[in-house]
């Protein structure tokens, strides 16, 4: 079991969006806070980071930036280029991502800007470890891989070949994993969850309850897995992870059933079930305990709101 890969998956609420921006300086864009999260690829040229209370960012060919808020904030050619709206070009139905662009004298930049719908309600640990702005500088030292990605978006984006628009949304939902994964190996001999990955007795533990939410297991069994005494176990465990063994069992449980309450119509013993409660009544007590309603208002609830996404799309796109 991928504990990253999973941890991502159960926090997706939605289709990532992301627009192509081609533009020339002058320029400014303003970008509204999201419910999720936001990310910018440069892919040619260079333009700054704008945000409240903070020096500008520059960011050069290659870079990547990740909002972990999706908090307000702006892209420009200068700190002092009037800014408009980020309004993309969704009117073409046949294109994953929108389209942006702006014309002018000046140099001309290409970046990838957009959004992951996540769930920040229940944020895994790990997100709750990055900072605010996660800048990673496309420099020879830093992971291949998030460099090999970024050029095959700029390939990809540049030509329109048979394939892309199956490509392109691919390999935007695969660079979050990159980012997140890029940031925690460079962070790997720190204490927190960059290290309780690298960790091999900590990380087994976390694949065993990724893998098998629904084992009875016990603090017990999770350190003989591991190789580790309980009480070493119980004390590395929250040290990197930053709570207790079973405390993050349950809330894994809770966000597991979370989603399979959103993306299946399985009854409720079944999920009550998979995620490790012999009783129905007992695992809805402790889903409202964790979510504040009971699974059944959160079913409905889910449902209504995936029906109302299409509908606010379009009255989005038709401002």
């Amino acid at each position: 079991m991928d504990v990253l890969s999973d941890a991502l998956a159960a926090m997706r609420t939605g289709r990532t969006r992301a627009a192509r921006t081609d533009v020339q300086a002058p320029w400014g864009l303003r970008f509204s806070a999201v419910t999720g999260t936001t990310f910018h690829v440069v892919l040619h040229g260079t333009c700054r980071l704008l945000t409240d209370g903070a020096e500008p960012l520059e960011l050069g060919p290659g870079d990547v930036v990740f909002l972990r808020e999706g908090s307000a904030h702006a892209l420009a050619d200068a700190p002092d280029t009037p800014l408009v709206d980020f309004v993309p070009d969704r009117s073409d139905p046949d294109s994953p991502i929108g389209h942006v662009r702006i014309d002018g004298p000046g140099t001309r930049s290409i970046l990838l800007c957009g959004a992951y719908q996540l769930d920040r309600t229940r944020p895994h640990p790990l997100m709750r470890e990055l900072p605010e702005i996660v800048h990673l500088p496309a420099r020879p030292d830093r992971n291949g891989e998030l460099a090999h990605l970024v050029g095959l978006l700029a390939t990809e984006l540049d030509q329109n070949r048979p394939g892309r628009d199956g490509i392109v949304p691919s390999l935007v939902d695969a660079m979050l994993l990159y980012i997140l994964r890029t940031w925690a190996d460079e962070r790997a001999a720190s204490a927190g969850w960059a290290q309780a990955l690298a960790d091999g007795a900590i990380g087994q533990a976390l694949r065993d309850i990724h893998a098998r939410p629904g084992h009875p297991w016990t603090v017990e069994r999770l350190a003989a897995r591991s190789g580790l005494s309980r009480s070493v176990f119980a004390q590395r465990f929250t040290a990197l992870v930053g709570e207790p063994p079973v405390a993050y069992l349950t809330w894994w449980r809770m966000t597991s059933a979370g989603r399979m309450l959103r993306e299946s119509d399985a009854p409720l013993r079944n999920v009550a079930e998979r995620v490790g409660y012999t009783s129905e009544f007992a695992f809805a007590k402790a889903f409202k305990r964790a979510y504040g309603v009971a699974p059944g208002t959160y079913r409905r609830a889910a449902v209504r709101d995936a029906l109302d996404v299409p509908r606010q799309r379009a009255a989005h796109d038709a401002r």
